[in-house]
């Protein structure tokens, strides 16, 4: 095997490195530097598969699956989450469900409640804590990365966050401008974006810095309303889903933002199963979302631009108006009207019908959330 000993090398033309054919070994007790810059600045022409870079703004590596998928990063999700009882008893991507109403007749009728479950295994949910902030009927989404996630209660303004971690009450994150309920956000690992909701503010779209403990900012707007909108994202691109103005229960809208700018969002295509309830509980990975109305499940490609397709369906006893969670490889839904306890979960990869995964511990789930420390835009 041959060495090259040497600190700095370039070609003849000084225009950069040669290139490395075959196998090549680099081995130092120091460490290797990749190519470095700003998601802005990633190349999207002429890169080859396997391609190799560390992003400024996610602070994380990166690699490159193709034209289709684009960029994605290196999952950093902490095996030792779990550890608990139910679906607990395993390990891996701990997935978090609160808040929500129960509807006519059930006493209480809302609840600040927090559930976990280890995304990867199968079984019930247990209890992590409350909300702090108070019990709600329309629980919003702020956003989450690998280590904390942030929520804000329908109709009021102060946010809370949670550590994955551990289990517990959430703590005082902020406030936010939005005092509207049924609205829902999305994430990168540094910012999470919250949009939408039934009255005045339905279209206006604020961002948080989630390491930080601060109040939201304005972002921009979106093209139409947000009332109880389904949401995913990638690392770089958030999506809302069923975008519809109040008194309207939804649309089929899909509209785009870059979670890394600031603006309004962008028109992407439309849903195939929208218009006639309520989009609300819908998961994502890295590539792909899944987006339900009633008992329907459709993809959305997130790197491109088009319509919804088909995906599979949720069980006759579970319906679109609970909460979402997702790790790399699986999506789960829970929750809804009547009230329903079920979580049932899908595969990514795989165009199929959601199937049985356990309970919740409460039944005041209807308008709830979901979110995860593995979901597509960590």
């Amino acid at each position: 095997m041959s060495k090259i000993n040497v600190r700095s090398f370039s070609n003849e033309n000084e225009d950069g490195a040669p290139d490395l054919v075959g196998i090549s070994t680099l081995s130092a007790t120091s460490y290797f530097v990749p190519t470095r810059g700003t998601t802005a600045q990633r190349p999207s022409e002429h890169v080859e598969v396997g391609s190799l870079r560390y992003n400024y703004d996610t602070k994380n590596l990166e690699y490159y699956r193709g034209d289709t998928i684009g960029w994605s990063q290196f999952e950093l999700i902490d095996p030792e989450l779990g550890g608990g009882t139910g679906s607990n008893t395993g390990l891996g991507t701990r997935g978090i469900f609160t808040g929500g109403y129960a509807g006519p007749g059930v006493s209480p009728s809302t609840t600040n409640s927090i559930d976990f479950v280890t995304i990867s295994t199968l079984g019930n949910a247990q209890e992590f804590g409350d909300l702090t902030s108070g019990a709600d009927q329309d629980i919003v989404r702020c956003g989450s990365s690998r280590t904390r996630g942030v929520f804000r209660d329908g109709n009021s303004a102060p946010m809370t966050f949670i550590t994955f971690a551990s289990t517990g009450n959430s703590a005082s994150f902020g406030s936010s401008g939005l005092t509207e309920n049924r609205a829902n956000g999305v994430s990168s690992e540094t910012r999470g974006l919250h949009a939408g909701g039934t009255t005045s503010n339905r279209n206006q779209i604020e961002y948080i810095t989630i390491a930080s403990t601060g109040n939201a900012v304005d972002f921009g707007n979106l093209i139409t309303g947000a009332q109880s909108v389904s949401t995913g994202a990638s690392s770089t691109r958030g999506i809302f889903a069923g975008c519809a103005t109040h008194p309207a229960n939804s649309s089929n809208a899909i509209e785009f933002v870059t979670i890394s700018t600031l603006g309004n969002s962008q028109d992407f295509g439309d849903l195939v199963n929208g218009g006639t309830t309520y989009q609300t509980s819908s998961s994502s990975n890295s590539t792909k979302m899944l987006a339900t109305n009633d008992h329907s499940i459709e993809q959305i490609i997130i790197a491109t631009t088009g319509n919804g397709t088909d995906f599979g369906d949720l069980s006759s006893n579970l319906d679109s108006q609970g909460g979402g969670c997702s790790s790399p490889t699986r999506a789960l839904f829970g929750g809804g009207n009547d009230p329903n306890v079920n979580i049932e979960y899908v595969e990514f990869a795989t165009a199929a019908n959601a199937v049985d995964f356990g309970d919740l511990t409460y039944i005041q789930n209807r308008h709830g959330c979901g979110t995860s420390n593995g979901h597509g835009g960590l």
